[in-house]
């Protein structure tokens, strides 16, 4: 298993570094689209997993929406698609995770079906604005969902002993969580003190709005990283299945690998149209 992750994980480092580093801007966003449609995929084979092409037709949706509003080319259609996700990440998912296992798919269906179409799209725009500012900008960005997800799996080995969603995702402890979020810290203050304060988010709150307010949106960002992954597993839960696919061997589906990423993005987007 570990050398199927590690071949995997070269493979898309090989296709992933050249577009990032020496490809035109529009390549990172081919692949973002690509990533999310695969996604889409999968959130609709979890909610109808017998309905092979609903699957296809919900990812054409998606990609029909992206299109739409990049057609438009009205900005404010693309910040009202990222408020709402942001909004539902906000006011309802909460509610939804503390649920937990009682919920049904089957009557939540509908929802589930809508969310899909707005929350992924939205990541999707997200990605897109935050490479605008910047290659620096937007792989700082993304590193602190990865960096909180690192250090929430040491830390809750090591010394995790209360569950933080037992029903949902029983490996995931609060003194992880807590651990993540302190690296996060550790995390930004560095780019603060390393990079130009434009260059990157954190920086950017720094120098515009104090230390204060920067943690504090550094804490904002690091939690929601944390529901969108608690998110997705109550979804798979639901759904009776252990990985979103089997896109990524080794490595489960891309709605795995990304579901931090889909709250966390359209929220360091607005924050960033702030500033």
């Amino acid at each position: 298993m570990l050398k199927t992750r590690v071949i995997t994980a070269l493979i898309l480092l090989a296709v992933l570094l050249p577009i990032l580093f020496l490809l035109p801007q529009i390549y990172i966003g081919a692949f973002f689209l690509v990533a999310l449609l695969a996604a889409a995929w999968e959130w609709s084979r979890l909610l109808a997993p017998g309905a092979g092409r609903a699957a296809w037709v919900y990812a054409l949706f998606c990609l029909a929406i992206i299109l739409l509003l990049l057609g438009i080319q009205n900005a404010s259609w693309q910040f009202a698609l990222l408020l709402l996700a942001v909004i539902f990440w906000f006011f309802i998912a909460p509610f939804v995770l503390a649920k937990g296992m009682n919920l049904s798919i089957e009557k939540l269906r509908p929802f589930y079906v809508v969310l899909g179409l707005i929350i992924l799209p939205a990541t999707w725009f997200a990605l897109v604005f935050l490479r605008e500012l910047g290659l620096i900008f937007l792989l700082s960005t993304m590193a602190l969902v990865w960096i909180a997800d690192i250090g929430a799996y040491f830390v809750g080995k090591a010394f995790g002993k209360h569950k933080l969603a037992a029903q949902i995702s029983p490996g995931k402890s609060i003194e992880g969580a807590i651990g993540g979020l302190i690296l996060c810290y550790v995390y930004a203050f560095l780019c603060v003190y390393f990079f130009s304060f434009e260059s990157t988010l954190f920086g950017a709150w720094a120098i515009r709005f104090g230390w204060v307010p920067m943690f504090l949106m550094v804490t904002v960002l690091t939690a929601f990283s944390i529901f969108g992954d608690l998110f997705e597993s109550q979804l798979k839960r639901l759904a009776g299945v252990k990985d979103s696919s089997h896109l990524l061997p080794g490595h489960g589906g891309v709605l795995d690998r990304v579901d931090a990423l889909i709250p966390a993005m359209p929220i360091a987007a607005l924050l960033a149209g702030l500033v």
